[in-house]
């Protein structure tokens, strides 16, 4: 496991909440401020990515999260956050992160569930 999410759970639709993306201690010494993108994946659905932040902060979101979810970086923690707020149904997924080039192993995630 190179990065360990969390943050997530059960959550009323129209609610909020962050996740958390840290490095894990197997790559922590060799840590850069790489490219990350904020993943997730429905039962039954491919995974999906759903927010980037580059090297320099610039960031992008799929059309579906625009204007709900802000994902930011803190270097210094060697962690990526995603900020959703506005939670749909549609929302419920295991959510993980990654590097954008080359992808490293993937963690087990974070549940995020919001009831219809």
């Amino acid at each position: 496991v190179q990065f360990v999410e969390s943050g997530g759970g059960l959550v009323q639709p129209g609610g909020s909440l962050r996740l958390s993306c840290v490095a894990s201690r197997a790559i922590f010494s060799v840590f850069r401020p790489w490219d990350m993108g904020w993943y997730r994946q429905a039962p039954g659905k491919q995974r999906e990515l759903v927010a980037t932040i580059l090297a320099d902060g610039t960031t992008n979101y799929t059309d579906s999260v625009k204007g709900r979810f802000t994902i930011s970086r803190d270097n210094s923690r060697k962690t990526t956050y995603l900020r959703m707020n506005d939670l749909k149904p549609e929302d419920t997924a295991v959510y993980q992160c990654n590097r954008l080039n080359l992808p490293l192993s993937w963690g087990q995630g974070t549940q995020v569930t919001v009831p219809s």
